[in-house]
């Protein structure tokens, strides 16, 4: 490995800690969430082979279970290192809340939307039956999930406090124990798919240092496992059609993600990972994942297959440029909101 090399994959570079925080910061993660947004975006804008194959499908279900994986481990992590509920919902509404809401009060009316599907979505219960899903707001489905695992967390930590860590693996295990015992392999509701997130939440207790001599017999067992291997395995089990495979999702999801903080290793992948065009697209991918539906909306959606997918560059350039302006202007104040707030309220 050349000098460079060593410099860009050192240890430093996989951990960066905050002079404002006590909470590292996991660059390799920001390539995660860049890889998981633009799954999602080929899956809903892109035809991914011929249909029979459900490559559309499986490219959804890997990109999302990144998502959730890297939600649970970052906000678990969040509440190791400062457990204030207070201050961890402050943090988390106003990242969700400005773009989500804003975003639903625009395309709700355009939908001619009943008032029940204005409320469930607002308040992030529109994935559970009967639905209130509309075709702009259908992927807030995923929203719908992340803040109902936010209260979940808020009302454990606020009985348990610390003791709560452990309810977070109860409670994934169980999922999937729900799932198998229904024969659901996918579906958007919480009690089938929360165990994704959950699963994230499990990989920062055994990246922390959480479960004792458990944590450290995973620790070691994730470092010694091939990446590769683990991506092949992932996918596998996003394919909708091996449904006893979908079981082990959400656990290959955070296995993958925590060989590549577990390990210190020079390569394409963790160089793919590390890159800072990814980087950029983990930056901007809520934004892009909010946004993305309306730019294939009215003309943008219409006419011949061909003819709507000569349109689609169109529609991620606009999906694109949405985003960083979102991202970096209207975001960015919430999110500076919600820390001024959080420093004036622990005054």
């Amino acid at each position: 490995m050349t000098a460079a090399a060593s410099q860009r994959l050192s240890p430093q570079s996989l951990v960066e800690f905050s002079s404002s925080s006590r909470l590292p910061r996991f660059p390799v993660l920001d390539g995660w969430r860049g890889i998981s947004i633009v799954a999602v975006l080929a899956a809903h804008m892109l035809p991914l082979g011929p249909k029979s194959w459900q490559l559309n499908d499986t490219s959804a279900l890997l990109g999302m279970s990144l998502f959730f994986t890297l939600s649970g481990f970052l906000i678990t992590k969040t509440l190791i290192h400062d457990p204030s509920i207070r201050n961890f919902l402050i943090r988390r509404l106003c990242r969700i809340l400005p773009l989500a809401w804003l975003f639903a009060l625009i395309v709700l009316p355009l939908m001619k939307a009943q008032f029940a599907d204005y409320v469930a979505t607002l308040l992030f219960y529109g994935n559970l039956p009967p639905y209130h899903l509309t075709r702009l707001t259908g992927h807030y489905w995923s929203l719908c999930v992340e803040v109902q695992f936010y209260a979940f967390v808020a009302i454990v930590f606020a009985f348990l406090g610390s003791r709560g860590f452990l309810l977070l693996i109860v409670a994934g295990l169980a999922v999937t124990a729900n799932r198998v015992l229904h024969g659901v392999g996918t579906a958007i509701n919480t009690p089938y798919r929360a165990d994704e997130i959950f699963s994230g939440a499990a990989l920062a207790l055994v990246h922390s240092d959480y479960l004792g001599q458990i944590g450290r017999w995973l620790r070691t067992l994730l470092a010694a496992t091939s990446s590769w291997i683990l991506v092949a395995m992932l996918l596998l089990a996003s394919h909708p059609s091996l449904i006893f495979a979908e079981y082990f999702r959400p656990y290959l999801a955070a296995a993958l993600v925590g060989t590549t903080l577990l390990q210190q290793q020079d390569g394409r992948f963790m160089k793919l990972l590390l890159h800072s065009t990814l980087a950029y697209v983990g930056e901007i991918s809520y934004a892009l994942y909010v946004i993305h539906p309306f730019t294939m909306f009215g003309w943008m959606g219409n006419g011949s297959k061909f003819i709507k997918y000569a349109k689609r560059p169109l529609s991620f350039g606009l999906s694109f440029l949405g985003a960083h302006i979102s991202t970096r202007q209207y975001e960015k104040r919430w999110i500076s909101f919600g820390k001024k707030l959080i420093a004036r309220l622990s005054v």
